[in-house]
């Protein structure tokens, strides 16, 4: 097949984005890539402003764009939706505050048929909301880079992979049956390690065609001034750690020391970012957290792949992680 007869559908979700959302999909829209092999779903997840409008407007515009309406669920049931009404033989998916290069699912899929691989991703940059280009998350290629499942999987488990899968077109067989997690946040992780094991490679370009713009007050991203809002995404990747480590266990055991390097590590985060205030007894989760690292300081201190500074902070907030929060405030004057 060549990269002109790929069909590739792009699933939105959409959902009270009103302002951002004509940039989103007219970057999409307007691909160097067929029209009739790209089709485009949005899905408006029971906005309440005139983001469902919209929705309908740009699909009267563009003839290969599709506007669904569903009831207000979240990101991941929006994206479920789409999968379900895919057609193409790829499917990729654009979070509605972001934006993409008009080269971007061309390069992808001719890297897609070149290569014949499951999964391709394109590298990403970070725009903030003042429209400068903050630091990258995950470091582009200097080439193509071909990885193996289990490549990507030790990537990810280090944090210098990317799990998103905005910045892929993944083949769709591999996603039958399978599905974003509903109600829960950090869903790309806990749908990639599924889907990992199903892909024959993954293909990653340089180019940094997808464009994440950094909106604060979203679902993952806490505002300074809010101190007592705990985001709920640094339960859930504790929880998508666990899933993690288990899965590698049965699965990929040479990387047992990295997955576990990879829960201490999100148990740290969520230690870190979870106010003093919630940091009590009647909180089980916390206490489950904090009971975790406490019985594994020794394989923490033996982790080779824990840094030193990790380890450190492991060591100190353990014995008594509410006190040494509230002594790390009042030294900053916080």
């Amino acid at each position: 097949m060549s990269a002109s007869n790929l069909k590739i559908t792009v699933v939105i979700p959409a959902y009270n984005i009103e302002t951002l959302l004509e940039k989103c999909v007219v970057s999409v829209a307007e691909q160097e890539y067929p029209k009739d092999k790209l089709e485009i779903i949005l899905v408006d997840d029971g906005s309440t402003d005139s983001t469902g409008a919209l929705c309908d407007e740009l699909a009267s515009r563009y003839s290969n764009v599709i506007a669904l309406h569903k009831e207000n669920g979240g990101s991941s049931s929006a994206r479920n939706l789409g999968i379900e009404h895919a057609t193409g033989d790829y499917i990729g998916f654009v979070d509605s505050d972001d934006y993409v290069d008009r080269r971007m699912y061309k390069s992808l899929s001719e890297a897609a048929v070149k290569y014949d691989a499951d999964m391709v991703q394109i590298s990403r940059d970070e725009i903030s909301e003042d429209g400068s280009r903050l630091p990258d998350v995950v470091v582009p290629p200097a080439d193509v880079t071909e990885v193996s499942p289990e490549e990507q999987l030790r990537l990810l488990l280090l944090h210098t992979g990317d799990a998103s899968f905005c910045t892929k077109i993944t083949k769709k067989s591999v996603l039958e049956g399978l599905k974003f997690p509903e109600g829960e946040l950090n869903e790309d992780f806990r749908l990639m390690i599924d889907a990992l094991q199903r892909v024959n490679k993954l293909i990653i370009l340089p180019e940094q065609y997808y464009h994440v713009f950094y909106r604060l007050g979203s679902n993952s991203r806490k505002k300074a001034e809010d101190k007592e809002y705990f985001p709920p995404v640094f339960t859930d990747i504790v929880r998508n750690a666990d899933v993690a480590l288990a899965m590698v266990k049965d699965k990929f055991k040479s990387l047992v020391p990295i997955a576990e390097r990879f829960g201490y590590c999100q148990r740290l985060d969520y230690l870190l970012h979870i106010p003093v205030s919630k940091m009590t007894k009647d909180n089980e989760f916390y206490v489950d957290v904090v009971k975790n690292i406490r019985k594994n300081i020794p394989a923490i201190i033996a982790n080779k792949y824990l840094s030193g500074k990790n380890k450190a902070y492991l060591c100190i907030l353990a014995p008594a992680p509410r006190l040494v929060r509230k002594l790390h405030a009042a030294v900053r004057g916080l």
